[in-house]
């Protein structure tokens, strides 16, 4: 049987067109709200008056909620009667190299909200960034002490999609935690 140079080339692009098709499968397109593994969270603390070093705290629970306990969770040590700005990041260290989750946070600013609450102390916390809609974020934020004292600082990331309105009380926490806090 002799095969013409019409009835070739119909075979190769039938055998191109199945390895094309077979070849490229549909794929999912990634869920814009996933959730991230947030493993770390890191408190830095600069005075104000620029006397004191850069203190910094952290939160380490790298296999993230459930598993193993916290590898370290600080004590916030911070001094009396002083204004402190506060930069807060949150990392997923289980990545190699380490994901700035933080990155994220401020590319969905209009999704996300950092809620600060401290307890057993006085200390009026100020959210200095804001996102689009000029509602506040809270990766920065400035902390003014009063008086000796001890309590806990609550720090939760809410993930607000479709509802972020300034307040604390819509969406899912991303994160929760609260560190004891020792104004001394």
């Amino acid at each position: 049987m002799t095969t013409t140079p019409f009835f070739n080339s119909i075979i190769f692009l039938f055998v191109i067109t199945t390895t094309v098709l077979v070849g490229c499968k549909p794929q999912t397109p990634p869920d814009p709200n996933e959730e991230e593994l947030i493993t770390t969270v890191l408190v830095s603390l600069r005075d104000s008056s620029g006397i004191e070093p850069t203190k910094t705290f952290l939160y380490r629970d790298t296999d993230g909620d459930g598993g193993a306990a916290p590898s370290v969770f600080d004590t916030i040590r911070i001094k009396s009667n002083k204004t402190y700005y506060a930069d807060l990041f949150f990392l997923d260290e289980s990545k190699q190299p380490t994901d700035t989750i933080s990155y994220e946070i401020i590319e969905e600013a209009n999704e996300h909200l950092v809620c600060y609450t401290a307890t057993g102390v006085t200390m009026p916390i100020q959210i200095l960034d804001k996102d689009a809609n000029n509602l506040p974020l809270g990766l920065k934020s400035t902390w003014r002490t009063q008086s000796l004292a001890s309590g806990a600082l609550r720090i939760v990331l809410k993930h607000q999609p479709g509802n972020k309105n300034g307040s604390c009380e819509p969406g899912s926490s991303d994160v929760d935690l609260t560190f004891e806090l020792r104004v001394e």
